[in-house]
């Protein structure tokens, strides 16, 4: 019986661990799978040696204030990895903890494929040298990550995006019309202002302002918020009100409610590589705080930040930074979609192409026989050549 162990610390991964899981068990049912993850995975057959809802931090200041628990968690997995004795570590994202928990496979000769590596095409790409060494196998979700590690010496291929599979209408056109009152008389456009605290606080205010403006020049738009479980339907609802904007929150659906909208106004994020796949054009917005813009500037250096735009090296749809982010200029760059013949027909041809460039369907099939292949092959080595893992 083969062991893998996953290690996943976000939402997103999770996710992407689920449905690797379940790939894996569909095509080895007799395979272990344990690790760090969350619910999804827990649910999709993963024994879960700790849960990352126990350890979820974000921002600098809440990672320093949260080291003990994150250095116990490393002891608890590398322990885990010494008991088990797994034949791969499977790394999902997650980078700046995944890759210290790498280095402590490689101690205990335990091979480690890394899914998802980290973005060091766009900063920090020394680090893609250091990954090569601890990592004896990639897996990449866009085309454009290969490169900086291919020069770095990593085994590292692009397998396709799973986005390809998952993001789907679950209705007819004429049903989600119906399920969300959208009448022929209708405008529909959808606010994605994104799912974490900070970020809805940062742009949300001037999406609402937007939208304001927009519903000024084009009465007939009406505005949808698909709302995530973690976000404060109650706060938003509060800021629309202020800004004197009538929108509908959902809460199911929102693949079908984006491709119905005539455009959105989006937080760069998946979310608006998701829009691409439905062909819903979108006004990238992002905004930071001074510093880390500041910081940024430094450290990052990329034209474009949103994944269509980064995916055709061209700006296929507008993005917004910093302090363009704001009510005057979403409006002129929204006004583009209804008043500039051809333009939004233009758009939608770009993203066609963009999203051409995320390979076929099946990456999670793809990635699921890969790993099971590379903990058989380590395995056979091993026991050909008679390594012992450490105790």
């Amino acid at each position: 019986m083969r062991k893998i162990m996953f290690s996943a610390g976000e939402a997103s991964g999770d996710l992407h661990g689920a449905q690797l899981a379940a790939a894996i068990l569909k095509k080895a049912p007799d395979t272990k799978l344990m690790g760090f993850g969350g619910t999804k995975m827990r649910a999709a057959g993963v024994e879960l040696a700790a849960d990352m809802a126990d350890y979820s931090v974000m921002g600098f200041w809440e990672v320093l204030t949260n080291l003990r628990r994150i250095f116990h968690l490393l002891d608890v997995l590398t322990e885990t990895m010494r008991r088990e004795k797994p034949d791969l570590l499977v790394l999902i994202d997650y980078p700046d903890f995944n890759w210290r928990l790498a280095k402590r496979a490689k101690a205990l000769k335990i091979p480690v494929f890394s899914y998802i590596p980290p973005s060091a095409w766009a900063w920090r790409k020394g680090r893609a040298k250091s990954c090569a060494s601890l990592a004896d196998e990639f897996a990449a979700i866009f085309p454009f990550e290969t490169k900086v590690y291919e020069a770095a010496g990593a085994n590292i291929s692009f397998v396709g995006n799973p986005l390809i599979d998952t993001v789907k209408p679950a209705l007819s056109p004429e049903e989600g019309r119906s399920f969300f009152g959208i009448t022929a008389g209708m405008y529909p456009v959808l606010l994605l202002p994104g799912s974490r605290r900070q970020e809805i606080e940062r742009i949300l205010p001037a999406i609402l302002g937007g939208a304001r403006l927009i519903q000024e020049e084009k009465p007939e738009a009406v505005f949808f918020l698909p709302v995530a479980p973690n976000m404060d339907e109650a706060a938003m609802k509060e800021a629309a009100d202020q800004a004197g904007v009538k929108v509908a929150f959902t809460h199911e659906h929102t693949y079908d409610l984006m491709a119905l909208s005539a455009f959105a106004l989006a937080t760069s994020g998946t979310v608006v590589l998701e829009a691409a796949i439905l062909g819903l054009p979108t006004v990238v917005l992002y905004r930071m705080s001074p510093l880390s813009y500041i910081i940024g500037k430094l450290l990052v250096h990329v034209t474009h930040f949103s994944l269509p735009n980064i995916l055709l090296g061209e700006t296929a749809q507008p993005e917004l930074l910093q302090d363009e982010v704001n009510p005057q200029r979403i409006l002129q760059e929204a006004r583009r979609f209804w008043a500039e013949p051809g333009y939004r027909d233009a758009v939608q041809e770009k993203l066609r192409a963009a999203v051409a460039q995320l390979g076929a369907p099946g990456a999670t099939e793809r990635v699921a026989d890969r790993i099971l292949q590379a903990a058989e092959r380590y395995a056979r080595h091993n026991a050909a050549d008679g390594v012992e893992k450490q105790d």
